[in-house]
């Protein structure tokens, strides 16, 4: 039986970027919040966020930014509380920052300081936090949630599922919060990896054997499309590129990588015209790494000088280089997913609150439900977002 009995208003389960301004957001409204997470520091993922400087929003952020089976739920969480609002609590704790390419910010010091100013405003709003306890068991009956953890029962009216999701496991993550939600009755979208590398095998074998190679393309499935860098490893593709058209994938399915995305229509013959006497290779190593260039090349299988090869044949390189196709047979799974795509159902919860329906008092907030931001910031924001709507309605 547990030693103590504590009473609040809200329970938040979960001391990562959510939980933490959910917590932060009520306190400071005067409520009593106690936040509790099995690992040994707040905001473990916070930390390694962004190589370790924490890529803490993105001043482009949109609904259409996001990916859920609702793609409207997001817009009220995201308009009430925004990147402008969070990067003005940034600088009222003095924290300097920088703003990389495609809106991404980041913080000039240390990941450290994001995790400091979260847990400064929890302090402020007499916020108690529990770090090192285990969740026993959670009930609910007469109005009322239990959580048993360590040696303490704590009991609240209201309840945040603020856990996350099962990305990066090697971090402590879990798939705690899907279970809690069944435990109440929630849908939950299946949780795949999202933002993560894709593997090969098959006939894109031998692009694992240029690992280390990278370039700017855009990878594109179906509709969507990304510009940015791809990487080549030893298990198949990585890369910002890669990483966002992760999200949209799915398995047996196909992507396209634009290899030479500055290059006009026709940029072949042209060289043919001026430079007859050079071979596609040699072509192709002046606008790709060598590596690249030559495998490329190999698979084209066009002999000699471009003077010698027929125009037809020139365009239809060009088209294939333009959208070369791979099959990924996989992804590197949830140790390597920055974050999870699906989760706690939307269709369950208040958009204006993320109270659950039927359930009163369950909020669920952050990773742990189905809303994923594409790569660059956009899921601390929905963090941001998604933990002031509940804290404010707590």
């Amino acid at each position: 039986m547990p030693a103590g009995q504590d009473s609040f208003d809200a329970i938040v389960l979960g001391a990562g970027g959510a939980g933490l301004m959910c917590a932060a957001t009520a306190g400071q409204r005067g409520k009593r919040v106690l936040v509790i997470d099995h690992a040994d520091q707040a905001g473990k993922k916070i930390l390694i966020s962004g190589g370790g400087r924490c890529n803490f929003t993105n001043i482009h952020t949109a609904p259409d930014r996001y990916l859920s089976a609702n793609p409207h739920f997001a817009k009220s969480a995201l308009g009430r509380y925004t990147a402008a609002d969070f990067l003005a609590l940034v600088e009222r704790h003095g924290i300097a920052w920088h703003e990389k390419t495609l809106g991404q910010l980041f913080c000039d010091g240390s990941a450290r300081q994001i995790v400091a100013m979260l847990l400064n405003e929890c302090d402020a709003g007499g916020v108690t936090i529990h770090l090192n306890h285990a969740i026993t068991s959670i009930s609910h009956a007469d109005g009322h949630y239990r959580v048993a953890h360590g040696d303490r029962l704590a009991i609240a009216p209201a309840l945040v599922i603020a856990t996350g999701g099962p990305s990066i496991p090697k971090m402590g993550a879990t798939g705690f919060a899907y279970d809690l939600a069944r435990q109440f009755g929630l849908k939950v979208v299946e949780p795949r990896p999202a933002l993560v590398p894709l593997t090969l095998g098959g006939e894109d074998l031998l692009f694992r054997a240029l690992s280390g190679v990278s370039a700017e393309v855009i990878a594109r499935h179906r509709k969507t499309a990304f510009r940015e860098a791809a990487l080549l490893t030893h298990r198949g593709l990585s890369g910002p590129a890669i990483l966002q058209i992760s999200s949209y994938w799915r398995h047996g399915e196909s992507i396209s990588l634009d290899f030479l995305p500055d290059q006009p229509a026709g940029w072949l013959t042209e060289a043919k015209r001026t430079r007859a006497r050079i071979t596609i290779m040699t072509a192709l190593r002046g606008l790709l790494p060598d590596r690249l260039a030559d495998v490329l090349a190999d698979r084209l299988g066009l002999v000699g000088d471009l003077g010698n090869i027929p125009d037809r044949k020139l365009q239809e390189a060009e088209q294939r280089l333009r959208g070369w196709t791979f099959t990924p047979n996989g992804t590197e799974g949830f140790a390597k997913a920055e974050v999870t795509i699906g989760g706690i159902a939307t269709a369950d919860l208040s958009s204006q609150t993320m109270e659950a329906r039927r359930v009163p008092g369950l909020h669920a907030i952050g990773e742990a439900v189905d809303v994923t931001g594409w790569l660059g910031g956009y899921n601390f924001q929905w963090a941001w977002a998604s933990g002031w709507a509940a804290g404010q309605a707590l």
